[in-house]
């Protein structure tokens, strides 16, 4: 478990080349749609690949494997024993014992088959829910703390800009 500093300065160090940023999760139950809820808030503002792949992130690895990425980052409701809505980045090794269980596939699977596919970085930015129950909302204290790791990916990874004549476009 990281503070909030120290989660900026692991991924100024980690976020390399194409990053590919994956929001998991179910956002009928509460605090488990932390990842999908980064994902929506960064919808066209950074300099990364974009993939919500809710409760079946499987269904998505041939597109994972595909998209190239040097740096894949797994965002996703996780219970690491800390406060409401604190945040931790988890190894491939670490996901196994505190990634909820609302997923079809154990997310160790998942990312034990991803890295043997790919020479990509990947690791799992892992917020703690206090509440997972269908029906129900972010708590407040993981929804702040989606809006404070969105804000921070996108100061880490600003959409490039490029002239082209007289006009900016932004690319991502």
């Amino acid at each position: 478990m990281h503070d909030a500093q120290d989660i900026g300065e692991e991924l100024r160090r980690r976020l390399k080349g194409r990053v590919l940023l994956i929001g998991a999760g179910n956002a009928l139950r509460g605090d488990d749609g932390a990842g999908p809820a980064v994902i929506s808030l960064l919808e066209g503002g950074v300099n990364a690949c974009l993939l919500d792949v809710g409760e079946v992130p499987e269904s998505y690895v041939g597109r994972i494997l595909a998209s190239g990425a040097d740096t894949i980052v797994l965002i996703d409701a996780s219970d690491f024993g800390a406060a409401p809505g604190d945040l931790a980045v988890l190894e491939p090794e670490d996901v196994a014992g505190c990634c909820l269980s609302t997923h079809q596939l154990p997310l160790d699977l998942f990312f034990r088959y991803v890295g043997e596919n790919s020479r990509a970085d990947m690791f799992a930015l892992g917020i703690q829910p206090a509440r997972i129950e269908l029906g129900e909302s972010l708590s407040p204290a993981v929804a702040d703390s989606v809006q404070a790791l969105a804000g921070l990916l996108r100061s880490l990874l600003p959409p490039q800009t490029r002239e082209t004549g007289n006009e900016k476009q932004v690319s991502q």
